[in-house]
């Protein structure tokens, strides 16, 4: 496998030290992939401490001074080297984990991974019951871990601010809040006007699909697009994600209803996305930091540029749908691909962020945005949580949960991680999806006639080519900028949904 060049000695020093990093915590994360998807419910009070104890070692081998002299010991190295070289962008990126990393307590991160191994089980146990308040000190113990996270970089202008920019470098609370004001400006009344009119019929999405068809149809699909399950697999879970171990192992999941094409199928494209991101790095970047997506918004713009733009598109499903029609003759033989692809393109609102439609998706992210910036600051206690959010569904998009599993319990992301930092990147990935594809479709003005006759190649190789390939070597304004040769805007987003959808709603 070609590496690094090996330019300096203390370079490949700290790649070393770096690779020992790397392994163990892909071990941490297999444990976790296991937890998700095979682990026996007995086995979660082991995994908690297994976990913790992984993420322990891998915090204090990376933070030890060793590699601290290490990264002075290459400042002057670094500058001799071109910003944009492996070399320079390795010893860049290593310093950023290395300065943010040293200010947490290896303690910290080790109770914190028990606490999240422990939640997230207490959660698949109280969603499916509707229980709440068997979840609610689990998720009071998980703000107050992501408070004393945030504290431990003191300066900051809002508390959220430390954690989003561990996930959007470059981004913070206000950033966000103005970029989130600007979008919903436009984006409202596209909704109005569309709600006024009938909505679409997607009754034939709601019939029985049985499980083995659907992920074997799911399948066909995905390596279609150029996933390679050489290097990856699909398995079940609770709430669907992708995770990798090594540029050779990355692994997607999903879920499956019987009575719900959408959920399975487009849960598939969604998280294939995601790993066609990782597994389009450049192989020589394997075991260091920059073998990783740059930000938690760039990666959910291939999730979303996959699942939606291509996924959603009439182009690919002109190419698809006779075959989805011979897997379910009795469910699609009548159905004609138009109505088809209305019903999957159906406008609603609705109570779940994951089944939402592309105009109303971004607010379900901003509804969670607000709810977390208003638990962190401490104007919303966690026993008022089921209420607030209801009351925001209800202001916001008009509908009441009937549930608390369809409401507030949902999301897995406060019941296996931090409160705050993570909801903000879907809707900039959103953003930047859009703007991506643009850029994609401005070189490469075949892609529409490809996708027609299912080849995602040339597609791929440019998403390859301007963004896989380089990892972390640019944070996401710096890789937005050269991919598309504007900074990150909202306008071509808009523009997409009012083409897409004005043409369907005739708006």
């Amino acid at each position: 496998m070609q590496t690094l060049e090996k330019t300096h000695p203390k370079l490949q020093e700290l790649k070393t030290h770096l690779a020992e990093v790397n392994d163990i915590e892909s071990a941490a994360a297999l444990l976790y992939w296991d937890q998700a998807t095979y682990m026996p419910p007995g086995g979660a009070a082991a995994r908690g401490r297994q976990i913790a104890t992984l993420r322990h070692i891998s915090h204090t081998k990376f933070t030890r001074p060793a590699i601290g002299q290490l990264l002075e010991e290459l400042r002057d190295y670094e500058a001799n080297c071109d910003y944009s070289s492996d070399e320079a962008s390795l010893i860049r990126i290593a310093r950023h984990d290395y300065d943010r990393l040293v200010k947490i307590p290896p303690d910290f991160t080790a109770k914190f991974s028990q606490h999240s191994a422990e939640c997230y089980e207490a959660w698949a146990k109280a969603r499916p019951e509707n229980d709440f308040n068997a979840i609610a000190p689990f998720l009071q113990q998980t703000l107050e871990y992501s408070r004393e996270m945030a504290n431990y970089f003191p300066g900051y202008d809002h508390i959220a601010d430390p954690l989003i920019d561990e996930s959007d470098y470059g981004m913070n609370t206000q950033s966000v809040r103005t970029l989130f004001a600007d979008l919903r400006q436009q984006l409202v009344p596209i909704v109005a006007a569309i709600s006024d009119q009938p909505l679409a019929n997607a009754s034939c999405l709601y019939q029985h699909f049985p499980e083995a068809e659907q992920l074997a149809f799911s399948l066909k699909v995905i390596q279609q697009l150029g996933y390679d399950f050489h290097r990856g697999r699909q398995d079940k879970t609770l709430h669907p994600f992708m995770t990798k171990f090594s540029t050779g192992d990355v692994r997607i999941t999903t879920r499956v209803r019987e009575n719900d094409l959408n959920e399975g199928l487009f849960s598939t494209i969604h998280e294939t996305g995601h790993a066609l991101y990782e597994q389009g790095i450049a192989r020589r970047f394997e075991a260091t930091p920059l073998a990783a997506g740059t930000s938690s918004g760039v990666h959910e713009s291939q999730s979303r540029l996959w699942e939606n733009l291509v996924g959603r598109s009439r182009n690919f499903w002109q190419f698809f749908y006779p075959q989805l029609q011979a897997t379910f003759p009795s469910q699609f033989q009548q159905v004609p691909l138009e109505t088809f692809y209305r019903a999957i393109n159906k406008v609603k609102r609705s109570l779940v962020r994951t089944d939402a439609d592309e105009v109303t998706y971004n607010l379900h992210v901003m509804i969670r945005f607000d709810l977390e910036l208003d638990l962190l600051e401490g104007k919303l206690e966690v026993k008022d949580l089921p209420a607030a959010w209801n009351s925001r569904y209800n202001s916001d998009l008009g509908i009441v949960p009937s549930s608390d599993a369809n409401g507030v319990l949902q999301d897995v992301h406060w019941y296996g991680g931090m409160v705050g930092g993570m909801f903000q990147g879907y809707t900039l990935g959103n953003l930047m999806s859009a703007q991506f594809f643009d850029a994609a479709l401005k070189a490469n003005k075949e892609i529409p006639q490809h996708i027609e006759q299912g080849n995602f190649d040339l597609l791929h190789d440019w998403l390859k080519q301007n963004i896989y390939q380089h990892g972390r070597k640019y944070t996401a304004a710096e890789l937005i900028e050269q991919a598309t040769g504007k900074p990150l805007s909202i306008d071509p987003f808009i523009s997409y949904i009012k083409q897409k959808f004005g043409e369907l709603y005739a708006l």
